[in-house]
């Protein structure tokens, strides 16, 4: 594939050897947990709510911007299920997408601990920039309302995606959205859960961090899934001739390509 955009047409007819998608995918999420992440572990008694989430938006706007024009730069597996089901994707893409974010996100929660580590008094147990409620919850949110919390802060995260991508691609001012709704959504969450919205940024500190920010990962697993299908769904309603033109071209590429393999049979 030559260097250029990469578009919804081009991920329907994705194939594994497209490496460098899943190349900028691994090194966004890196970059994220590492530095926003960071910012939490190493700073956050500096910069308090409104810097750290501020660090959150700044690090996906300048990721967007670097790596959207090749991969879309998700770097969040909910946020890719959100392509998935809105058709923008095909199923081995999203899985490829996601192993990738899962992998980045562990090489930057351990290259963020090797820097931790060399700061004297630094303790990571049940701590480390993980997500959590009841007693590890700032404000001792309960487990319903975390779930809910979740759910909701992923959904604005991608319904933005969906709503400002034109294309996979991120161009023009969309990756200014992208950002803004991350840091918009830390505001709020940081005192209710450390806000989540991402299961890789949300698993890989909580594999060093161990129990008790294990026992309570999985919430943070499947919340912001959920909240992913439902920007999906309501996506699909609110931009219902967007999201049929989307189709429609996914359709005829299909289309295409099946007329290209018959061909080559023939």
């Amino acid at each position: 594939m030559d260097r250029r955009t990469i578009t919804a047409a081009d991920l329907k007819n994705y194939r594994p050897t497209d490496t460098r998608v899943l190349i900028c995918e691994f090194l966004g999420t890196l970059v994220l947990v590492f530095f926003a992440v960071g910012a939490a572990v190493l700073s956050g008694a500096y910069l308090g709510t409104l810097g750290i989430s501020l660090t959150f938006g700044f690090v996906l706007l300048v990721v967007a911007y670097a790596i959207g024009p090749i991969s879309g730069s998700h770097v969040n597996p909910a946020v890719t299920l959100g392509m998935l089901l809105a058709r923008r994707m095909e199923l081995r893409a999203a899985i490829e997408y996601w192993v990738a974010q899962f992998l980045g996100a562990i090489v930057g929660a351990a290259l963020l601990l090797l820097v931790s580590e060399q700061v004297p008094g630094f303790h990571r147990h049940g701590a480390f920039g993980t997500n959590g409620y009841g007693t590890r919850s700032a404000v001792g949110i309960n487990i319903f309302g975390a779930f809910v919390t979740e759910l909701i802060l992923t959904f604005l995260v991608v319904f933005v995606m969906l709503a400002v991508t034109q294309k996979i691609a991120v161009v023009g001012f969309d990756g200014l959205a992208i950002g803004l709704s991350l840091a918009v959504v830390n505001l709020i969450g940081i005192p209710l859960t450390g806000t989540g919205v991402n299961p890789a940024r949300s698993l890989a500190p909580a594999l060093f961090a161990g129990s008790p920010a294990l026992t309570q990962v999985w919430l943070f697993l499947v919340a912001p899934l959920v909240g992913a299908a439902v920007a999906a769904l309501v996506y699909q309603a609110t931009h219902p001739a967007m999201a049929a033109a989307k189709a429609a071209r996914a359709a005829a590429v299909d289309a295409e390509s099946a007329a290209r393999t018959k061909e080559g049979d023939a």
